[in-house]
C-alpha cells in the first residue's frame, strides 16, 4: 500500500521500521507525559507481525525524506460486530496541523470498509486533544468500556453509517 498526502509517503509497514516506528510513539507519548509500555499498550508496536499482520489487520507508517514521521494502524476486534480498533495515530510535532491526520483517518476507514468490517472503535486519552477532536469531527462517538489503562476515552463509529 502506497499513498501520498502533499510530500508525504503512507505506506505498509516493513520489518525495517520496527524500531523507528516505535520511537515516534516513544517521543510523542513523552510529549504528553504518557509512558511507552512495551509490555502493554504498545507491545503492538513491537509484535507487528503478530498484533496486526497475521490477524487480518495493517499498520502503516508515514514518511517525509525517508525518515518515519507517523504511523497509524488497525486490527480485528473481538467487541462490537465485525469490528476493528484504530490504533498507533501518531505524528511527530512538526507534521501535525497539515490535514495528514483526518487524511490518514479517512484512508484508515476505506481500507477498513473494502474489507467488509461494520464497526471501528478507537481508544484514546483526553490529555491528546487533537486526537479527541479530530475523532469527534469525523463521526466517532463516545461509547464505554475503555480496555487500554493509560486512555480514559473510547470511541465507535458503524462503517458506511
Amino acid at each position: 500500500m502506497n499513498k501520498y498526502y502533499k510530500d508525504f509517503l503512507i505506506r505498509s509497514w516493513e520489518a525495517k521500521d520496527r524500531q523507528n516506528a516505535a520511537e515516534v510513539i516513544r517521543v510523542v507519548l513523552a510529549e504528553y507525559g504518557l509512558g511507552w509500555e512495551a509490555d502493554g499498550a504498545d507491545r503492538d508496536v513491537v509484535q507487528v507481525e503478530e498484533c496486526y499482520l497475521e490477524t487480518g489487520g495493517e499498520f502503516w507508517v508515514i514518511e517525509y525524506q525517508n525518515i518515519v514521521v507517523g504511523t497509524g494502524a488497525y486490527y480485528p476486534i473481538e467487541r462490537g460486530q465485525n469490528a476493528v480498533e484504530i490504533r498507533k495515530m501518531y505524528f511527530l510535532p512538526q507534521i501535525r496541523g497539515l490535514g495528514l491526520g483526518k487524511y490518514l483517518l479517512q484512508q484508515l476507514e476505506e481500507a477498513i470498509a473494502s474489507r467488509g468490517f461494520e464497526e471501528i472503535w478507537i481508544e484514546t486519552a483526553s490529555i491528546l486533544q487533537e486526537a479527541v477532536q479530530m475523532y469527534e469531527k469525523n463521526g466517532y462517538l463516545p461509547a464505554t468500556g475503555v480496555e487500554t489503562l493509560r486512555c480514559d476515552r473510547v470511541y465507535f463509529k458503524r462503517v458506511n453509517g
